[in-house]
């Protein structure tokens, strides 16, 4: 199992953090616009979801597959999008996804909401975050 990358989006869509640890293939775009097609791709297809549901579509949209990675999503209710790719062996959806609302409680609350020198509308550069990210994500059983 393995952990590709991880964007942290705000509710405009701005790309707030971007990691990357075992991601072998390198995008042939710039990373500003890779942020902005991943964006465009979340909204167009929580979009789509939401209008082909038969029922209230607030969380379904969670995860997709394609055949070389696994895409999962968490929102929160400030609109904040947590978006993890891994490769196909993680088989369990619902623990990815409280392992990405863990990140955002354990992990993003304490060290940039909490911070009086991160504002939480702009990109993340606290040293002590990214740390955390990391060591977050390095211990988790997917990686």
């Amino acid at each position: 199992m393995t952990v590709y990358n991880l964007y942290i989006f705000n509710r405009e869509g701005t790309c707030l953090y971007y990691a990357e640890w075992n991601r072998h293939r390198k995008a042939s775009m710039a990373q500003d616009e890779e942020f902005k097609l991943m964006y465009g791709m979340l909204y167009s297809v929580k979009s789509f979801v939401t209008r082909i549901s038969p029922r209230d579509a607030k969380d379904q949209f969670l995860s997709y597959t394609t055949s070389k990675y696994k895409l999962h999503l968490f929102e929160t209710p400030s609109g904040l999008k947590f978006v993890l790719n891994t490769d196909l062996g993680v088989s369990t959806i619902s623990n990815v996804h409280e392992m990405l609302q863990e990140l955002y409680s354990k992990v993003y609350v304490e060290y940039v909401v909490r911070n009086p020198f991160c504002s939480i509308e702009e990109p993340i550069t606290s040293k002590l975050f990214i740390n955390k990210v990391d060591s977050y994500i390095r211990s988790l059983a997917i990686f």
